[in-house]
């Protein structure tokens, strides 16, 4: 009996340090990363670098404002596009029992999800980019979106689902149609959790350079909804790659600055998920 016990609290010692080590080794991973980011990237971050257009190579106090607001507008745009369609997928997914269509429905968006980013910046390419006849923000929009509504169909599928029953089961007691039940009683009690899968989603996109490579393309200066548009994944790419020493410090500012906005959005979507913030009901 002493023996078994002994060989117990072995196993259970060995494998608790197991999980230890390799809790730290991920953590290490990430704290590695914001190492070089921040020795590498700190040391090129100034007010120019946020206010100024990119300047040829060997010449001193460029930045990258056009690529920095570039990022805002695809990722937008993106937004308003892909939010709702996968907000309304994920409630139909949710709410609605036609069995047949709707494990289409989820297939295809689990299929979606495993797809490479480059193949969708391909379609992108072909669908839009050929028939207008030129690179866009637009395209990239269109890109970025087509990623961003199968993650945010699963997410709200898997928070309105966690709704209990008994709440839409009440609404429809009190004689509430099933439409006015999801809008006032599912969707503000799944909301903080609906919410918190948006952001990251968001999050999730702002990161992707291979669509844009097809779409968006690039720009010196200041680019517009229908012309090439500068982004900082793109920049950070076509900067890292060069042959010259001060573009590789701007790339690792600008990845700085990404990853700064990334941790911040997933930090303020673990706020919305503890805080329980929720949208309000009008």
């Amino acid at each position: 009996m002493n023996g078994l016990l002994m060989r117990r609290k072995i196993v259970n010692g060995v494998m608790l340090s197991l999980t230890g080590i390799f809790t730290f080794l991920t953590i290490s991973v990430l704290f590695l990363i914001l190492g070089y980011l921040v020795y590498y990237g700190g040391r090129s971050l100034d007010w120019h670098f946020f206010t100024r257009l990119p300047l040829s190579p060997g010449e001193k106090g460029g930045g990258m404002a056009n690529a920095i607001v570039g990022t805002v507008q695809i990722v937008g745009m993106a937004a308003l596009i892909g939010l709702p369609i996968g907000f309304l997928a994920g409630v139909y997914l949710a709410e609605f029992e036609d069995r047949r269509f709707a494990s289409l429905v989820r297939y295809v968006a689990d299929l979606l999800n495993g797809i490479p980013s480059i193949v969708v910046g391909l379609l992108a390419w072909s669908l839009v980019v050929v028939p207008m006849r030129r690179f866009s923000a637009l395209a990239g929009s269109i890109a970025l979106s087509v990623m961003l509504v199968p993650i945010v169909t699963r997410q709200t599928e898997q928070f309105l689902r966690e709704v209990p029953s008994t709440l839409r089961e009440g609404a429809l007691a009190l004689g509430a149609s099933k439409w006015k039940m999801i809008a006032t009683v599912v969707v503000p009690a799944g909301s903080k959790g609906v919410l918190t899968g948006m952001i990251l989603g968001v999050a999730r996109i702002a990161g992707e350079s291979a669509p844009l490579l097809f779409t968006s393309l690039n720009n010196q200066f200041w680019g517009g909804l229908t012309q090439p548009t500068a982004s900082l994944p793109q920049m950070i790419y076509t900067h890292a790659i060069s042959a010259y020493e001060d573009w590789h410090q701007q790339a690792w500012a600008a990845g700085l600055v990404l990853i700064t906005l990334v941790l911040v959005a997933n930090i303020a979507a673990r706020l919305v998920l503890a805080r329980g913030i929720s949208v309000p009901r009008g």
